[in-house]
């Protein structure tokens, strides 16, 4: 633990370095990949630790400082939008003496002893956005990424409901940017998880996740399938702002149509701030939405113009964060879980325990270092935290309560599955089965990823009915369930003694098994994307099939290529780099892999891929390469337009690439282009091709 009023100045150095990249690390996995690591308590006391540290030391603020940073980065994927009015983050406070130094902080401010009226909105837990609105039109939308430039997801957000998309209200102002969060409430959250868990897809962590996952969408159409909901709490730019405070501006907003929190309080003075607090701490389980605190905001505008912004933050207005949900439990067991690719995933078995209204009796333990960092073991008390997190995290032991007899934990040198050796890589935190699909738990995984929904979507076979099938020996490879039909057996007596049939289980009957024949029928042609993603190769999801199809063409010149080790056309691919193309040619070095892929040729036809996007464009079937800095156009848009008109867009210039779009400062690129004698084009004439 550092200690602040003993801490020397050169350790303070070297701890706020330290913080500096776990915050940005921990911004880009939160605001980015929507996947954070840390919980927010933890993510919190590095910003704490951070904020004390550079009071104490101003001249050691360094400058890629957290304090200096609002969310992280756009992602080049999308189109951004530069707001005209930043996108402020607000500071934290996390208890009731900072809230009272924050109100009287404000008085002495504005030199008064009266009461200044706040008002009290709840916290939502999602993704903030911005929506532009002209003539009463909805023309646009943004998230905020780093308060400065954000990302356009004006298709994903008409696709939620609460949104209007025409304002005819006489009093609203001819451009207004209105403000607010997308989030998914839990019945939502829940539902989409169990949809999930139904297809054999990753569970989202928690419904902040799955509402950034599902509005961050390159297809919009994905974006509309999640049930997604906003509320509004404050504006950006405006032509003509006419309310007199904070509760007039939601009043007025409700009036147009707009939704608001129906929670949000006016207080009077600290008290009634304080009893809000309390009331909305008190019913937080209960609401239909998760909220991780309470905003305050000076409620009269010509009082927030007087105290205006500090660096980053206004200084009318806070976020009191609630605790995290927390409980003391025992772990009666650590089991470790194997999943499709063969990694071991400790859990810990918990004595059941009520956690924020939520029965808890498993916890995530993440990886062998997490387990021995925290020096966990069974039959040790630990505090458990659930923060809204699907799987609680532990969070640390109780070391008082200890027994005297315990051992640490020793992670597995074998898989607990099939006994093969469990290596880890240098460079990773997680350890592997290398039993491959002999493993049985990979195997099962393996099935269940098969029929999934983006794979072969194979209705009727679920992931308990594979298990179970799996352990009578009915299924033991994706072979296995296309000669079902042919196992099952007939009607006659003769057949009734070697056939499977199914019909004859219990929770089953003629028409099921008939649904799923059909069902497994139907699948006997494939599409090359979904086979390819099928397999189950690592690190290789629908996206990446989708690139590989498109520029292999047919699987067998995919698999021979992959056979013979020939990585250079897959490496140049945009979006593909050596580390995934090494995991690819290793699963076709894998004998029990050809093995059953060959068993799955007997059985299937594999479509040859037809890109039908743009038959008959200059660009179609043809690899373009774009390096430097574009004028006319972002990266993302250059390369969405090419692919959008037939192209295949690499990352890199091979002898496979048919033209090089050259901008400003073009590097390396450009000169093995001229050196293979590939035809080069500026910005200007790839523009010109293309409208040609």
């Amino acid at each position: 633990m550092i200690n602040i009023l003993t801490i020397t100045e050169e350790q303070a150095k070297k701890e706020l370095e330290k913080i500096a990249k776990e915050m940005a690390k921990a911004d880009e996995a939160y605001y980015q990949n929507d996947d954070p690591y840390l919980t927010d308590a933890e993510y919190d006391e590095l910003k704490l630790l951070n904020e004390k540290l550079e009071q104490k030391f101003p001249h050691l603020i360094r400058a890629d400082s957290p304090s200096k940073r609002i969310g992280a980065p756009v992602k080049s994927d999308f189109k951004k939008v530069i707001h005209k009015i930043p996108m402020l983050s607000l500071g934290d406070i996390f208890s009731e003496e900072e809230l009272v130094d924050f109100v009287k902080g404000i008085q002495r401010f504005l030199n008064t002893d009266t009461d200044i009226e706040f008002t009290s909105e709840p916290k939502m837990d999602g993704l903030s956005f911005s929506a532009r609105y002209e003539n009463g039109r909805f023309i646009s939308g943004a998230t905020r990424g780093d308060g400065k430039t954000g990302e356009d997801i004006t298709d994903n957000l008409k696709t939620i409901a609460a949104l209007p998309h025409f304002i005819d209200a006489a009093d609203f102002p001819e451009i207004i940017e209105l403000r607010g969060e997308v989030y998914m409430a839990k019945a939502d959250f829940f539902e989409l998880n169990a949809k999930n868990e139904k297809e054999n897809k990753k569970p989202f962590a928690n419904p902040r996740n799955a509402a950034a996952g599902s509005l961050r969408q390159l297809d919009a159409n994905i974006t509309k399938e999640r049930k997604l909901s906003l509320l509004v709490y404050t504006w950006g730019e405006v032509s003509n702002i006419f309310w007199k405070s904070q509760s007039e501006f939601l009043e007025t907003i409700q009036r147009w149509g707009f939704p608001v929190n129906p929670y949000n309080r006016l207080c009077r003075n600290l008290k009634e701030i304080i009893e809000s607090y309390e009331s909305l701490l008190n019913t937080r389980a209960d609401l239909p939405y998760d909220i991780d605190g309470i905003v305050y905001k000076v409620n009269s505008l010509e009082l927030q113009n007087r105290l205006g912004f500090l660096t980053r933050t206004p200084r009318w207005a806070i976020a009191h964060k609630f605790p995290a949900e927390k409980a003391v439990t025992r772990i009666n067991n650590i089991r470790i879980q194997v999943g499709r690719t063969g990694a071991l995933t400790p859990v810990a078995d918990l004595e059941p325990v009520n956690v924020g209204g939520v029965m808890v009796s498993h916890a995530t333990l993440h990886n062998e270092d997490e387990i021995k960092r925290k020096d966990i073991r069974i039959g040790d008390y630990v505090t458990i935290q659930r923060a809204g997190d699907v799987i609680p995290q532990v969070l640390g032991v109780v070391l008082e309560k200890r027994s005297d007899d315990s051992k640490p934990f020793e992670f597995p040198k074998f898989c607990p599955e099939c006994g093969a050796h469990a290596i880890r890589e240098e460079d990773e935190a997680v350890r592997r089965c290398t039993g491959g699909l002999s493993c049985p738990a990979q195997a099962i995984e393996r099935i269940k990823h098969f029929v999934s929904r983006e794979a072969f979507n194979i209705e009727g076979l679920g992931g308990k009915i594979i298990e179970q099938f799996f352990a009578e020996g009915i299924l033991q490879s994706p072979a296995d369930i296309f000669t079902l039909e042919a196992r099952n057996g007939g009607d006659d007596l003769f057949s009734a003694a070697s056939g499977l049939h199914l019909e004859n289980r219990d929770g089953w009957g003629r028409k099921s098994v008939e649904n799923l024949f059909k069902a497994i029928n139907e699948r006997r042609i494939i599409t090359l994307p979904r086979f390819i993603y099928a397999l189950g190769i690592r690190q290789v999801g629908a996206a990446t099939s989708l690139l590989i199809a498109k520029n292999y063409g047919s699987f067998s010149y995919f698999m021979q290529e992959m056979c013979r080790g020939d990585t250079e056309k897959l490496i140049s691919i945009d979006g593909i780099g050596e580390a995934m193309a090494h995991d690819v040619v290793e699963f076709f070095k894998e004998e029990h892999n050809l093995m059953i892929i060959q068993k799955l040729l007997n059985e299937v036809k594999i479509e040859e891929f037809i890109d039908n996007t743009a038959a008959d464009t200059a660009v179609s079937g043809k690899t373009i390469v774009f390096t430097g800095t574009l004028e006319h156009l972002t990266r993302a848009e250059a390369k969405a337009k090419a692919q959008s008109l037939g192209a295949k867009v690499a990352g890199s210039v091979s002898a496979h690439t048919d033209y090089v779009v050259m901008g400003a400062d073009a590097g390396s690129k450009a000169r093995k282009a001229q050196e293979l004698g590939i035809k080069i084009l500026s910005e200007e004439e790839f523009l010109q091709l293309i409208k040609s």
